[in-house]
């Protein structure tokens, strides 16, 4: 008696998804995956949608899986799903089997992922459950104040450095829109989101200082923590939150004086 071949229903669910795009193609996270028809599929960055395929280069799976390790700046990229990936070039799957290792290069994770968020009630593990369990170093973000929580996760999960839509929350902290972030979701605090909760943590323990700010300077050091972020230092690691230039680090301080800033002058206004 012959035995049907296991199929993922993770797998099967995706491959569904994007036959039903047919040439709309679907965007998965920063990559547009289009169906060329019968098993063979095409990858490429989303950005490079509208190019001439013959002007990308043709990547091969390894190539895949070097091309998500940096970035175009040539950074380890910890998180592959940051904003960030290579752009210019393209790979075609001749199956479902080339098309699921792609992803796992481009991604990996993130289909499972993808096909319990679809689920009625997708197992997400919020931030008070998740921290509950942790010990050693990271047993202090058990006593986050909430307010902190919120702000911290804020911090973490922008836009700026990830596109999945988080879906777990805490206190005061709605989840993602899939239209802010991709359709891969994220069910629980990440390994970044637990260092820069500890950091957090960490300093709100420490002694205060008394800084006299002109209520008008702070929408300078709220536009000098921006241009800091738009342009990171290269050679500082996005997981070493104790740098005072890490980019997370520098985020969490611009969440904390947001609150602070003027409230926008109407048009036309005058001193």
């Amino acid at each position: 008696m012959s035995v049907s071949p296991y199929v993922n229903p993770a797998v099967q669910a995706f491959v569904e998804l994007v036959l039903s795009r047919a040439t709309a193609g679907l965007e998965y996270i920063e990559v547009r995956i289009v169906s060329l028809g019968g098993s063979r599929f095409e990858l490429r960055h989303r950005h490079d949608a509208s190019a001439d395929s013959t002007t990308l280069e043709t990547h091969d799976l390894a190539g895949l899986r070097r091309l998500a390790r940096t970035n175009a700046a040539g950074a380890f990229r910890p998180n592959k799903a940051a904003p960030g990936l290579r752009r210019g070039w393209i790979f075609t799957a001749t199956s479902v089997s080339e098309l699921e290792r792609a992803l796992d290069h481009l991604y990996p994770g993130t289909l499972p992922d993808w096909f319990a968020g679809r689920s009625a009630t997708p197992p997400v593990t919020p931030f008070k459950e998740f921290t509950a369990r942790q010990t050693g170093l990271y047993r202090i973000t058990q006593i986050l104040p909430p307010a902190l929580a919120a702000r911290t996760a804020t911090a973490c999960c922008t836009e700026r450095f990830c596109l999945r839509q988080r879906l777990w929350t805490t206190e005061g902290l709605a989840p993602d829109s899939v239209e802010a972030k991709s359709v891969v979701p994220c069910l629980e605090p990440c390994s970044l989101m637990l260092d820069l909760a500890r950091r957090a943590m960490k300093l709100e323990q420490e002694e205060k200082v008394s800084l006299a700010v002109a209520h008008g300077d702070l929408p300078v050091l709220a536009a000098a923590l921006e241009r800091a972020l738009a342009n990171p230092d290269a050679g500082v690691r996005e997981g070493n939150t104790m740098d005072a230039g890490n980019p997370r680090r520098m985020q969490l301080l611009l969440e904390a004086i947001r609150p602070l800033l003027p409230s926008k002058e109407p048009a036309g206004a005058t001193e």
